[in-house]
């Protein structure tokens, strides 16, 4: 077994300063406009305007400077993404594991398990996607949106095109969720309680900050239910890291399990070390803070810089197949995940 090394061969590379500080410079803006009440309500965060920003840079500017600072842009989308995964365990403790119950536990993995099989199976037999497509948009639907995207795409070796059209599939259904789930809310609430409805939404709904928009629309319980719920759902990244690099060992074996390393992807275990150690209140509040903001600066570095190495010619290239994709796991994660909620409730209470 081995843990893949940071990669920080780039570091010394000509061109590293500049790439850093025009993907530094996008995520300013972006947590700029992030910060804005408007646009805040609208579930708009750091990384999804991070990552606008930088295709429109992408597809403008930057193709004119790529040479003098594209080292450090591929810097800020290699290592710094790796990095912000690890500080992702700030977000995270046990503790919330005991607040939404046990129920709440396995809501989050039913829904995990049965969105990542389907994305699985209807890309390939249906719309006939490559692997490292339906896996990206199967990981995006299913976990915590583009942080799980960015995520998954080392452990795949998957191409940037593919994961900019799975974040683009994230961006557009997910952003769609924050103003479908509180009017689905009074239209269902024989069904379920403000606390259950956020547990459905926290288990369904794509990003973090799309969570507490719609939560947030409803009620206060229904927000901080679904924001612990969606929390415990990021916490499954790690398991499902290193579950997704067995299976890619295994498929590159063709098929067979054979002895030898298994390359675990370092910052999946590094995540939940952090999430552990969080959990023991052992830093002040004010530190933890400090570390969640590090923590999203670095995220949207790294999204921006994706967006700098995207051309709008690779969405259109990608065809509809990949947003057919993710329409579909969209509304098994309203109507399966509602029916997946009501039946653990039913059945656990």
């Amino acid at each position: 077994m081995s843990i893949l090394p940071i990669q920080f061969h780039h570091i010394s590379s000509p061109g590293l300063l500049p790439g850093l500080i025009l993907s530094g410079s996008i995520t300013a803006v972006a947590l700029w406009l992030g910060s804005e009440p408007m646009i805040a309500s609208m579930g708009f965060g750091a990384l999804t305007l991070a990552i606008l920003a930088g295709m429109i840079m992408g597809n403008t500017l930057y193709p004119k400077i790529e040479s003098w600072c594209g080292n450090g842009v591929l810097f800020a989308k290699q290592s710094l993404l790796r990095l912000g995964i690890i500080l992702y365990g700030f977000r995270l403790t046990f503790s919330q594991i005991a607040e939404v119950g046990f129920s709440g536990l396995l809501i989050d993995a039913m829904t995990l398990c049965s969105t990542f099989a389907l994305a699985c199976w209807l890309g390939k037999n249906i719309f006939g996607l490559d692997r490292q497509t339906r896996w990206l948009i199967g990981a995006g639907s299913s976990i915590c949106g583009a942080a799980a995207i960015l995520a998954t795409e080392p452990v795949v070796k998957a191409d940037s095109s593919k994961v900019t059209v799975a974040v683009a599939t994230v961006v557009i259904f997910g952003t769609l969720a924050i103003f479908i789930y509180p009017v689905l809310y009074p239209l269902v609430m024989q069904g379920f309680t403000p606390e259950t409805f956020g547990v459905y939404a926290g288990s369904t709904m794509h990003e973090v900050a799309q969570v507490v928009a719609a939560g947030h629309a409803i009620s206060p319980e229904t927000e901080n239910s679904a924001v612990i719920t969606k929390m415990l759902r990021v916490m499954m990244l790690a398991p499902f890291l290193i579950f997704l690099s067995l299976r890619v060992k295994k498929l590159s074996a063709g098929g067979k399990v054979q002895p030898g390393k298994v390359t675990i992807p370092w910052f999946a275990l590094l995540f939940i070390v952090i999430a552990i150690f969080n959990s023991f209140n052992l830093l002040p509040a004010s530190a933890v803070k400090a570390l969640i903001f590090v923590d999203t600066l670095l995220l949207a570095m790294a999204m921006a810089a994706l967006g700098l190495t995207t051309h709008i010619s690779t969405l259109k290239n990608a065809g509809a197949r990949p947003l057919l994709l993710a329409l579909v796991l969209f509304i098994w994660l309203l109507v399966g995940g509602a029916g997946i909620n009501l039946a653990t409730h039913y059945l656990i209470g």
